[in-house]
């Protein structure tokens, strides 16, 4: 595991252009060479291939897609010169394309959720440690785990910025109608699989949350509703979660809010014994989209009152380059961030999970990941 021929990116839809692509090229020199892509479609294989090329990759990655035997999924598998592959498909079938290109000998960079449930993914992690682990890298693409921003505010409450976390919340509120690009995908607009949105932007949301919480998330209590038809099977989770004794929280995801105009912005609220942190989206001139994040500490002077003391600190949004450079050197044998673990990854499905079916009762994360039920 100490070098990288090649790379291939399995999967053409618009996150694979809006996202990996971009990525790969910030990463410059530090990126494997993208020799190919594979898609179902021609069409979308060949629409991808011309992406890259505009966005300056070079040469232009072969097209592989199911409609030519020749130049199908096997084929590229058996390409010697692609040690690692990119996988960026829809979620049920996702697994079994992982399972592939193990067996093809590829390391494996698949996209975010690791399974599209708990059981699934239990199969598929001790699969991989069972048969693969020793000789093969597997990371889960979760952006928001690698976002510095995220895990600048974790090492802020970790150093005990704000004190001893005594409670939290995190809001995800958005609005998805039907011409949304995303919703727009056929796997999106008929999915078989728990959860719907929920879950494929859900997990993003509980990643966050375990980076910047200091102790991992126990116990849920839940209940999931359906606002717009075309969103089922579930387009809201309202949950109440704890760890263990030590501090609690609110946890609110939806995806039916009525108008594009939510009431409420997206936001994380961490507060603590002797202050409290939120993170939030920006835009800023000249540096483009960022995370900032504002401290506010309750500072005591002998013989003076107490004073607030603000603090702001923004970091970019470069969660997805981050993750495909951790992957990278981690192949190479190279120290990383400690990040796609397909286990925890397996946290967050579970998380998910448990606010779909928990009906206000008390579910035990570590359990469900454990058993799978």
């Amino acid at each position: 595991m100490s070098s990288i021929s090649g790379i291939a990116i399995l999967g053409s839809g618009i996150f694979a252009k809006e996202a990996h692509l971009p990525a790969l090229v910030a990463l410059g020199s530090n990126a494997p060479a993208l020799l190919a892509v594979y898609s179902r479609s021609e069409k979308s294989s060949h629409e991808f291939a011309d992406a890259a090329a505009a966005a300056g990759i070079s040469p232009t990655p072969a097209i592989y897609h199911d409609g030519d035997p020749s130049m199908n999924l096997d084929a590229l598998l058996a390409r010697s010169d692609i040690s690692a592959v990119i996988v960026v498909l829809p979620i049920t079938l996702q697994p079994s394309i992982i399972r592939k290109a193990f067996a093809a000998g590829k390391h494996v960079l698949s996209e975010k959720p690791v399974a599209p449930d708990v059981a699934g993914g239990i199969s598929l992690i001790n699969e991989y440690n069972e048969k693969y682990k020793k000789n093969l890298v597997w990371r889960v693409a979760e952006n928001f785990e690698a976002e510095p921003g995220f895990r600048a505010a974790g090492e802020l409450i970790a150093a005990g910025k704000i004190g001893k976390v005594n409670f939290f919340k995190a809001i995800v509120v958005n609005h998805i109608d039907v011409e949304n690009k995303y919703y727009k995908t056929p796997w999106r607009t008929i999915p078989d699989y728990q959860g719907g949105f929920l879950l494929d932007g859900g997990v993003h949301t509980v990643a966050a949350l375990r980076i910047m919480l200091p102790k991992p998330l126990t116990h849920l209590s839940g209940v999931a509703s359906l606002n717009h038809e075309y969103l089922k099977p579930h387009d809201t989770i309202h949950a109440v979660v704890k760890a263990g004794s030590d501090f609690h929280g609110i946890v609110e995801l939806s995806f039916g809010a009525p108008t594009k105009t939510t009431p409420t912005a997206d936001q994380f609220v961490i507060i603590g014994s002797e202050g409290w942190l939120t993170v939030n989206s920006a835009n800023v001139e000249g540096t483009g989209q960022v995370l900032r994040i504002l401290v506010k500490r309750a500072v005591k002077v002998e013989g003076k009152p107490t004073e607030e003391v603000e603090e702001i600190i923004e970091k970019p949004k470069i969660g997805v380059e981050a993750e495909f450079g951790s992957f990278f050197d981690a192949i190479r044998g190279k120290e990383t961030l400690d990040i796609g673990d397909p286990l925890t990854a397996l946290g967050d499905v579970a998380f998910i999970q448990a606010g779909l079916n928990s009906g206000g009762a008390s579910i035990d994360l570590a359990k469900l990941v454990s058993d799978g039920k």
